[in-house]
C-alpha cells in the first residue's frame, strides 16, 4: 500500500510545470541565500567550487559550477573511455540481444532508450553503463572520448526521479523521461551519451557553442539537478575494466575501460 501510494503521489509530481516552478525559483536571485545550506545538507566539497559560494549569484549557478582547474585528472590512454560524470554506477552489463537487463530490477531496450532510432541497430550486443548523480555530485557532462559528433536529438518526456526508488519502483524510467542524446565516433567505435533529466530538473543543456570535433574530457553538457547519464558502447567496441558494476563510484575523467575498435563498423571507419 505504502509503495502504491508512493507510486501514485511521484507520478502526479512527475509534470514538467512543476519541474518549471522549481527550476524558476533555483534561477531566482532569492535562490542565493540557501547555497551555504544546501552546500552543507549535501556535504558537497566547495574547495573544488571554481568561486567562492558568495560569487554565485544563484542556486541554479551554483550547481552547475565549473570545478577548479586541475581538480579532475583526465585519463590519458588512447583508447581510454573514461567517465563523463561524477557518478555512481547503478548499472554496466552486457547488452543482450537489444536489451539492458536488471537495471534496478528493470529490462530496457536499446530502442526504447534511443527512441527508436535507426542507430539502435549499433548496440544490440554492446555494453551499456548507467552513471546516477546524487545533488552532491558536480553536475557537469563530459566526453567520453575523442571523436565525432554523428548526430544529436532530443526526446522529450517526463521527470521522473531516477534515484534508487525511482528506477526500482516506477515503470522505465530511464526510457520514459526527457532526454538528450549524444551520438559519437571514432575509430574505435560509436557510444551514445544519453543524458536522463529527472524531477526537478529545470533542463538539460548542451555547453554552448556546441563543437562537433571534441576531445575526450572537453565540457559536454550540464544538468540543472540532479540526473542519470545511460552511456550505450557499440557492439564489439568496449572492454569495461575488471571492476566495473553497480555500487562503484567512479569521478569524472576516471577510465572506466576501453574501445577496443573490433566492431564491424569501427572496422569500416578505419
Amino acid at each position: 500500500m505504502t509503495k502504491w501510494l508512493l507510486r501514485s503521489m511521484t507520478e502526479l509530481s512527475s509534470r514538467k510545470w512543476i519541474s518549471r516552478i522549481t527550476g524558476r525559483f533555483a534561477q531566482s536571485a532569492a535562490s542565493r541565500h540557501f547555497i551555504p545550506r544546501f552546500a552543507a545538507a549535501y556535504g558537497i566539497k566547495v574547495d573544488e567550487a571554481e568561486k567562492a559560494l558568495s560569487e554565485y549569484r544563484t542556486l541554479n549557478e551554483f550547481f552547475t559550477r565549473r570545478l577548479k582547474p586541475g581538480a579532475r585528472q583526465i585519463d590519458d590512454g588512447r583508447q581510454s573511455l573514461v567517465s563523463p560524470v561524477d557518478a555512481l554506477v547503478t548499472g554496466a552489463g552486457s547488452i543482450e540481444q537489444g536489451t539492458l537487463l536488471n537495471v534496478k530490477g528493470q529490462n530496457y531496450t536499446v530502442d526504447e532508450l534511443l527512441g527508436g532510432s535507426p542507430r539502435a541497430a549499433n548496440y544490440m550486443s554492446g555494453y551499456y553503463l548507467v552513471l546516477y548523480l546524487s545533488p552532491t555530485d558536480y553536475h557537469r557532462i563530459h566526453v567520453p572520448v575523442t571523436g565525432h559528433v554523428v548526430e544529436r536529438e532530443h526526446l522529450p518526456g517526463k521527470v521522473y526521479p531516477v534515484n534508487d526508488f525511482g528506477l526500482r519502483h516506477m515503470r522505465r524510467v530511464l526510457s520514459r523521461n526527457e532526454r538528450l542524446i549524444t551520438y559519437m565516433s571514432n575509430a574505435d567505435g560509436e557510444v551514445a551519451v544519453i543524458k536522463v533529466g529527472a524531477m526537478n530538473v529545470s533542463s538539460i543543456r548542451y555547453i554552448l557553442p556546441m563543437k562537433d570535433d571534441l576531445r575526450r574530457g572537453d565540457e559536454l553538457a550540464c544538468f540543472e539537478f540532479g540526473s542519470t547519464v545511460v552511456l550505450l558502447m557499440e557492439d564489439g567496441s568496449f572492454e569495461p575494466r575488471s571492476d566495473m558494476k553497480p555500487g562503484v563510484k567512479v569521478r569524472m575523467g576516471e577510465r572506466l575501460g576501453l574501445q577496443t575498435g573490433k566492431s564491424t563498423a569501427a572496422a569500416l571507419r578505419e
